[in-house]
């Protein structure tokens, strides 16, 4: 069989390009919203989980490669969609989650991380191990992290489980995944001639492992076309800034670009991305930023049909379950204690995201939407808080308008990657 993300460049080499969304979380409602509108655009659903998120140890999910497939094959069972149209890829799969041991443990780590994935049927790898390890420099040189990467490629193949052929995804960006946390104005768009030397190291490195069928199926590269986002700001897509690196492709028939961190761009930038053939958009943070607001707009409306104004009793909430558990914040977050605390709530980078998984998060935002069992969204207070939704006609019951929040953002990239196919409304 075929591995329909194969059909992405061969589209773009013949002058038709069209794109994906790569929804990277494993919140269940935003998974939910990527799998009813897949569904509902009968469309394959590209779910991505990242290396530290889903391992072998469980990562900080508690999730192993095959329970995040079960996890999401569940909610897929749920909502009426084919589990086998979904499309399960690894991100950044190497030796990231344990660069603090010497190379040889952290690569044999990452050697079963690989097995793992495989076998668990993802046919999308992202092979990363540019990071030093233990000893080594921070980032290692293009031959050593391409020796590394056929190295766990050789295992994806003899592992993999599925009938599909799994596709190889290759670089990375240089911005951390989730968003950037150094200055903005200082983003350096991929050079053509790194490109270049990614692409033939990567080549050579497979060709001595005799993986030239595997080679065939590398679809894409990580390159950073000039995107990204901080706590309170975004750097949006200049189509001109890119025609060079966009060039690149001319001499690289069966590759598109992979762009990480699209979170917060504009129709009109996501579909220039795919038309230069940065085809595989990625999105994580945006998707939960969106949930967020919904939440907190949730609460709000509790309490106006209560008969009293807004007590913001769910931030509050997760202001003392962030307060417990610094550790997926504080060395990302920076300034005063106000400054802070406006971070910690409403940065673009939305590490709130990381505490939504916890027993009090998860029984703050079960006792909120238990304050509507039985009770009616006047559609004025609706409109107040959830406009949006108001009128684009979304169902005014609670979890819908959880799953409709992250949809949004959802319809924003099917419009920018099937413009011909899909409406925004």
């Amino acid at each position: 069989m075929r591995n329909p993300l194969l059909d992405i460049p061969a589209a773009f080499h013949r002058g038709e390009p069209r794109g994906i969304t790569s929804v990277c979380s494993a919140h269940p409602v935003v998974i939910e919203a990527a799998l009813c509108l897949a569904r509902d655009l009968d469309r394959p659903a590209l779910i991505e989980a990242t290396c530290n998120q889903v391992n072998q140890d469980g990562g900080y999910t508690g999730m192993t490669p095959a329970d995040f497939r079960r996890f999401v094959e569940r909610i897929a069972e749920k909502v009426g969609y084919p589990s086998e149209r979904i499309i399960l890829g690894g991100d950044h799969l190497g030796p990231n989650p344990w660069k603090g041991l010497p190379p040889d443990e952290a690569m044999a780590k990452a050697d079963v991380m690989i097995a793992a994935f495989a076998e668990a049927g993802f046919t999308k790898i992202h092979l990363d191990t540019s990071m030093g390890c233990l000893g080594e420099p921070v980032a290692l040189d293009d031959a050593a992290t391409a020796a590394r990467a056929a190295r766990l490629a050789v295992i994806a193949e003899a592992r993999s489980s599925s009938d599909i052929p799994p596709v190889y995804v290759i670089g990375t960006e240089v911005p951390v995944p989730g968003g950037a946390t150094e200055d903005l104005d200082h983003l350096q768009i991929t050079k053509p001639e790194a490109v270049a030397q990614t692409y033939h190291v990567h080549q050579h490195a497979f060709e001595t492992r005799d993986l030239e069928d595997a080679f065939a199926r590398v679809i894409a590269l990580v390159v950073q076309p000039g995107v990204e986002f901080g706590h309170a700001d975004v750097v949006h897509f200049d189509p001109e800034e890119a025609v060079e690196l966009s060039a690149c492709l001319n001499d690289m028939q069966g590759m598109v670009f992979e762009a990480h961190s699209t979170d917060y761009q504009t129709v009109a930038g996501l579909r220039g991305l795919v038309q230069q053939g940065f085809a595989i958009l990625k999105v994580g943070p945006w998707l939960t930023f969106a949930l967020r607001e919904a939440l907190y707009a949730l609460d709000a409306i509790a309490d106006v049909i209560d008969g009293h104004p807004p007590k913001g009793r769910l931030m509050a909430a997760m202001e003392e379950v962030m307060q417990h558990a610094p550790e997926n914040w504080s060395n990302y977050y920076s300034g005063s204690d106000r400054e802070l605390w406006l971070q910690r709530h409403f940065s673009y980078s939305d590490r709130i995201r990381y505490y939504w998984p916890s027993e009090k998060a998860k029984s703050a935002v079960a006792a909120l939407l238990g304050r509507f069992e039985g009770r009616t969204i006047p559609e004025p207070v609706l409109r107040q808080f959830l406009g949006d939704l108001v009128q684009q006609r979304m169902s005014a019951q609670p979890d819908q308008l959880l799953v409709s929040s992250v949809q949004q953002v959802l319809r924003v990239y099917e419009h920018a990657a099937n413009p011909m196919q899909t409406s925004v409304a």
